[in-house]
């Protein structure tokens, strides 16, 4: 399943990504409405464009509070530095990630933007979970309460 939001300028790669059989969920077009994409990659894979919605003010300010609650994690399992963002996107089509890869755009290293490392180390089990699985460490790492 791909989350589309920027609209015009990744529509087309959204269609072309996802896997087949999968689902290309549209929630704004903050690039453009007028989407543009090979059907090709629609029809020939089975795969389908949902519209939805992302939230509304309130789910909004939820889904914030439970990040900033550390409730919700992001896991990744690759990061690559901008200037390998083909090799990423290689990756990712030939499948050979576990979870999220994320580009280094402004950051010459990871971590520069967390703002509360304790938070962070409480949790760094649940946000490595992905990497770790990729190194053939199945067992999950549990939190601290």
């Amino acid at each position: 399943m791909v989350f589309e939001h920027p609209g015009r300028q990744t529509f087309g790669a959204s269609v072309f990504v996802v896997k087949p059989g999968g689902t290309v969920v549209t929630c704004a077009s903050t690039t453009g409405y007028d989407h543009q994409y090979d059907n090709r990659y629609l029809w020939m894979n089975k795969k389908k464009i949902v519209g939805s919605h992302f939230a509304n003010y309130k789910e909004a300010w939820e889904a914030n509070r439970l990040t900033c609650k550390r409730a919700i994690h992001p896991l990744l399992s690759e990061t690559h530095p901008l200037q390998n963002t083909g090799e990423a996107a290689w990756r990712v089509h030939q499948n050979m990630q576990i979870g999220k890869i994320g580009i280094l755009c402004l950051a010459p290293e990871e971590g520069l933007g967390v703002t509360d490392p304790d938070g962070r180390a409480r949790h760094i089990g649940q946000i490595n979970l992905y990497r770790n699985a990729a190194r053939g460490e199945f067992r999950l790492i549990k939190d601290e309460p």
